[in-house]
């Protein structure tokens, strides 16, 4: 089955794999709560056993510099037909989400660092912005 659309994952190459890890696991929960489908059916194998439905997406999970994940954060928002959700440096850094949230508040743009960055939405658009990137080692 050839999808129309396309998620990835883009994670700061510079990370240790736990600190990649949780990036890829906090950005990919919270754009999953954002797509239409983002679940498939529950399964059951041969045995009758049941699994919980997966994405139903390939998940590339490339590997980008820091500031990179700015620009493809900022020229991914800039595109009415894309989903992007950004891991900040303030959201890594607050213990909880009420801290997050403040924090933000008090934090311009243009000083917000990205970790992690998952974009969806039409292949061809997406593939536009990612496909130079390698895959995250």
């Amino acid at each position: 089955m050839s999808l129309r659309t396309k998620l990835v994952l883009i994670v700061d190459e510079r990370m240790d794999r736990a600190q990649a890890t949780n990036a890829a696991v906090v950005t990919g929960l919270s754009m999953g709560g954002r797509l239409p489908e983002s679940v498939g059916d529950d399964g059951k194998d041969a045995s009758g056993g049941v699994h919980a439905g997966l994405n139903p997406h390939p998940v590339p999970v490339l590997a980008a510099a820091s500031s990179r994940l700015r620009e493809l954060n900022d020229a991914a928002r800039a595109r009415e037909a894309l989903t992007v959700v950004g891991f900040n440096d303030v959201a890594r850094r607050s213990r909880d989400y009420d801290t997050y949230l403040a924090d933000l508040a008090r934090t311009p743009a243009e000083d917000i660092d990205y970790v992690a960055v998952a974009i969806f939405g039409p292949r061809s658009q997406v593939n536009a912005l990612t496909k130079r990137l390698p895959l995250l080692k």
